[in-house]
């Protein structure tokens, strides 16, 4: 059954289109990933299942009674409520349910009231709406579902006005899930979390019976939780069926194709054209003609009176990437970076010092690449500037080895100045470079044109993150210390980013977030935990399996613990797709005959799953032969066969997206 659906929708922004005929459907309990570049239309789509903001054009239509819940980037409370009270708020409609339940006991106890029996049916049927919609459990939800996002008891009696920008954020995400809608809306919503936090919202919303639709960067989160992912690209949404690695490969597989039949046709066009201009004035004329005919007729189609549609497609569109190049200035000593003598990091305050981490005696050595990772609030940020000098430590010593130059990224980029333009700050770090070279940089990193004349204060996020990694670029240091760099940055982007730091010649100590990209880079893990720094060798994956087998050991509930195989992921140093994988969950004990029948019920699945797949494989076969065919007639400058060999191949392309479809539903 349909939640939502959007008719032919568009939006401009003053002259700017922004999208155009976008059409879709969100079935009850799908989880939708919407994905796209910065910039794309993503967060304006979401507004306006929100009810935020209008189409320009089109219609939104809503199942009767759907509740919306919508979590936006910028979480905004107004007046001086505390967590807990707010979280209470949340439920307001069964506060009002309850009291006039209370009411109602009162009046019925008049059991001569003519309107006794009305009071009483209305009772019981209030009593049963407030206990089905936990009415009766409202504070162990609330208990839940703060502490799930990392709030201790003493914030619940906190103002929320006094929280930081990120405990304002986890806030309105914990406000949101307890509303518990039937359509949840959420931008961006692992913003702020911690790998604990991170972990608790995947269990949620992957259990929860509720329809998402969700923007986010994570691509560890969105192929935990999602099971459709909508594109938003070049003013255009197309749906495809699976999680963001499943997209990604069924996109790359659509674009190969499309390429190759793309090329044959330019092929074709290239050798008729050459024909055209060869003879036109010849002897040949009206052959010449003719094929000038049939070739605009293929390239541009009949008049829409006889129903002629474009026999020649254009080639797969591919968006703007950052080009990053890093380079060491020189090669380091085997030893980059001492901690030594108890070093202690925190800060001074009136009331005396306030350490936050010692560290053992720790070593990086010549290109390591180490995630340092913890708790919000545990000190990485603060260990990190202590290490860069930016902070003095407590106690104890930062030694760098011979030939060590830093390059260090802050998440909150204050090594910009903000009144200075894009190309100031380049110039800045690098005064005796050639403008042109800096523009020529610049324009690797998506800046043209006037864009480098603005100023830094008025950049987006992205934009900063993209100037900050510019000027890690000029620098050509050996040693690179980065504080959540794929903070702000679109997935295009963080694979870009993951692609050249991955062949990065020196040192890298950085903390992240995003488990995709720590997988991608870290070949060792400095877990920061109560207070001290613990090392472990290998990447986050190898480090959750070490987790899991000794929470097995200790007899830990296993939803406590994140099994990191149920995780699409990507490989170390990689950032191709890779295939989906599902598991199968294990419920209550059943009866012989209920467990007879549930495993008759999974060999019939099993058996429709196999069909399909064996339907898929057979128009994939079909399709490879029409495309050779479709290549020969080119090569033959066969009009007539090119024209209908195109045809038949988008009809083929057609029928396999429908048997995918199917195939991914089966597969849920």
């Amino acid at each position: 059954m349909a939640v939502v659906s959007g008719g032919n929708l568009s939006k401009y922004y003053g002259a700017d289109l922004i999208f155009s005929g976008v059409n879709f459907t969100v079935n009850r309990g799908d989880k939708v990933a919407l994905v796209g570049i910065n910039g794309a239309g993503k967060t304006t789509l979401l507004k306006m299942l929100a009810g935020v903001e209008e189409p320009s054009a089109g219609t939104l239509s809503f199942a009767r009674g759907t509740q919306v819940s919508y979590l936006a980037q910028e979480a905004e409370f107004p007046g001086d409520r505390t967590l807990l009270e707010e979280a209470r708020h949340a439920f307001a409609h069964l506060h009002a349910m309850e009291a006039e339940i209370r009411e109602l006991e009162t009046l019925i106890a008049d059991t001569d009231h003519p309107e006794w029996e009305a009071r009483m049916e209305r009772y019981g049927d209030l009593q049963a709406r407030f206990e089905h919609a936990g009415g009766y459990d409202t504070e162990r939800m609330i208990e839940r579902t703060l502490e799930g996002l990392s709030f201790t008891q003493a914030h619940y009696h906190q103002p929320i006005r006094e929280f930081s920008g990120g405990q304002k954020t986890r806030a309105a995400l914990a406000i949101t899930l307890l509303q518990d809608p039937d359509l949840l809306l959420l931008d961006e919503p692992t913003n702020h979390l911690d790998l604990h936090a991170l972990q608790w919202l995947e269990e949620f919303l992957r259990t929860w019976p509720g329809t998402l639709v969700v923007i986010s960067h994570d691509r560890y989160f969105l192929d935990k939780v999602t099971t459709r992912t909508f594109e938003m690209a070049f003013g255009k949404l197309t749906d495809w069926p699976g999680n963001y690695s499943k997209f990604l490969q069924l996109k790359a597989e659509r674009d190969e194709r499309l390429q190759k039949v793309y090329e044959a046709q330019q092929q074709h066009i290239a050798k008729e054209e050459e024909f055209i201009r060869r003879h036109m004035a010849g002897q040949r004329t009206k052959e010449a003609q003719g094929r000038l005919k049939r070739l605009n007729r293929f390239r541009y189609g009949w008049d829409s009176m006889r129903g002629f549609e474009k026999g020649a497609i254009d080639a797969p569109q591919t968006q703007k990437q950052m080009k990053l190049t890093l380079d060491a200035n020189r090669r380091s000593g085997y030893t980059v970076l001492t901690t030594s003598d108890g070093l202690t990091v925190g800060y001074h305050t009136p009331q005396g010092t306030k350490p936050l981490v010692r560290t053992p005696e720790l070593q990086l050595h010549r290109e390591e690449f180490v995630a340092l990772m913890g708790a919000n609030g545990s000190g990485k940020t603060t260990l990190l500037r202590t290490i860069v000098g930016e902070l003095p430590p407590l106690a104890g010593r930062v030694e760098f080895g011979v030939g060590v130059s830093v390059g260090y990224y802050s998440q909150i980029h204050d090594e910009l100045i903000f009144e200075n333009t894009v190309l100031e700050e380049l110039h800045r770090i690098k005064p005796l470079e050639k403008t042109e070279r800096l523009r020529t940089l610049l324009g690797r990193f998506l800046f043209s044109n006037d864009d480098i004349y603005k100023q830094v204060g008025d950049l987006s996020g992205g934009e900063r993150s993209r100037v900050a990694l510019a000027q890690l670029t000029i620098q050509s240091p050996n040693l690179l210390i980065l504080d959540e760099p794929t903070n702000h940055l679109d997935i295009a982007s963080r694979e870009a980013l993951e692609g050249v730091l991955s062949e990065f010649p020196g040192t890298i100590l950085f903390v992240s977030h995003d488990r995709y990209f720590i997988d991608a880079l870290a070949d060792k893990i400095w877990m920061v935990e109560n207070g001290t720094v613990s090392q472990f060798d290998g990447g986050y994956t190898e480090y959750m399996e070490q987790l899991a087998g000794q929470a097995v050991a200790r007899n830990v509930p296993q939803a406590q613990v994140v099994d990191p195989k149920a995780d699409a992921r990507v490989p170390a140093k990689t950032s191709q797709a890779v295939k989906q994988s599902t598991g199968n969950g294990q419920g209550p004990a059943l009866s012989g005959r209920d467990h007879r029948e549930q495993e008759r019920q999974q060999r019939e699945r099993q058996k429709r799953v196999n069909a399909l797949e064996r339907q898929v494989a057979d128009l994939e076969r079909q399709l490879h032969v029409i495309q050779s065919a479709l290549e020969a007639a080119t090569s033959q400058r066969k009009i007539d066969d090119i024209a209908r060999l195109g045809e038949e191949y988008v009809t083929l392309e057609q029928q396999l997206q429908k048997q995918y479809d199917l195939w991914a539903e089966l597969a849920q």
